[in-house]
């Protein structure tokens, strides 16, 4: 959990706070915060408060995405850094289309995952 950078913050296109993110997957927020410690989501410290936020594009229809932890997991075992991941989910990438993040979102996990075990190589 660490504060943004301005080049990753301008990929991202929304974010929610861990409260919200409560509400709408209908958990305590201590349990949100696990999902965070757990590798599972990635938080990172935005704005005037330094509030710990999340990618809205994690969270769809009250669940976290399909796919997003097993592929934070292949891309932390590459030694990728929260950033870095971010970096990697909101880059568009022509060859999907459209970014890894939305990709997950479509239910596309799968190929996803192949791109992020590729970089491994």
């Amino acid at each position: 959990m660490t504060e943004i950078d301005a080049k990753i913050d301008a990929l991202v296109p929304a974010w929610l706070y861990l409260p919200d993110i409560a509400e709408m997957l209908d958990v305590e927020v201590t349990r949100v915060r696990q999902l965070v410690k757990e590798g599972q989501l990635i938080a990172v410290r935005r704005g005037e408060n330094k509030a710990l936020q999340v990618p809205a594009a994690f969270i769809q229809d009250g669940k976290v995405v399909k796919g997003l932890a097993g592929t934070l997991t292949l891309l932390r075992d590459d030694g990728f850094t929260d950033e870095e991941m971010l970096e990697w989910l909101f880059t568009p990438d022509p060859s999907l289309p459209g970014t890894p993040a939305q990709a997950l979102g479509e239910n596309r996990g799968t190929e996803v995952k192949r791109r992020a075990q590729a970089l491994a190589v």
